[in-house]
């Protein structure tokens, strides 16, 4: 999986007003979520990065392991979740979470459809319910997409996760999650029809 650095600075000054003030400088607000646990509670750290510099990490289809730098602590993490400006879109809080190498993690990785599906061939169309699938593994063995292979998927066919097994990884998207389908059109009745007639 593709990998990002980050730099961020220990935040002590937190509370509602400062995080605006911040947001206000152009430092986002974040924590991370480490895996030393009190009370069974992970255990957490408050710090910022820059806008400019979290830019690269979420504005992008692509899914990384982040190469996190907070003063003098580095550790590998993921963004585990990320709050938005319902109206401009800018991010408001950023949470990550600390990942070792022995413990799997779970992801929601993009999906790739290769191949041109037979039931497009007969004048179906394609339609794409998922983007993205959950996968769970250790981070050194998650992919950067999840390939799906829709050569011979016909006219009226679909494919669901239950269908889709891969090695390295689990799929733990829900099992009758339906990821794409050909579904008839006009051109695909028209054909179907004359080719009965013949």
């Amino acid at each position: 999986m593709k990998e990002i650095s980050l730099n961020g600075q220990p935040r002590t000054d937190l509370g509602k007003k400062a995080s605006r003030d911040l947001r206000r400088n152009g430092q986002i607000p974040c924590v991370l979520y480490g895996v030393e646990k009190v009370d069974g509670k992970p255990v957490a750290q408050s710090f910022v990065v820059s806008q400019s510099e979290l830019a690269k990490l979420i504005y992008t289809p692509n899914v990384y392991i982040v190469n996190l730098t907070i003063g003098e602590k580095q550790v590998k993490a993921i963004l585990k979740d990320l709050q938005t400006d319902f109206v401009s879109d800018a991010p408001l809080h950023v949470d990550f979470y600390q990942i070792t190498e022995d413990k799997p993690i779970v992801m929601e990785i993009p999906l790739k459809l290769e191949g041109h599906a037979e039931g497009v061939k007969a004048g179906g169309k394609l339609v794409q319910m998922m983007r993205k699938l959950k996968a769970k593994a250790v981070y050194a063995n998650l992919p950067d997409t999840i390939n799906i292979d829709i050569t011979n998927l016909g006219l009226g066919k679909s494919i669901k996760v239950s269908s889709l097994h891969f090695e390295g990884f689990e799929i733990v998207t829900p099992q009758e999650v339906v990821v794409c389908s050909i579904r008839a059109t006009r051109a695909s009745a028209a054909a179907a029809t004359a080719t009965e007639e013949e």
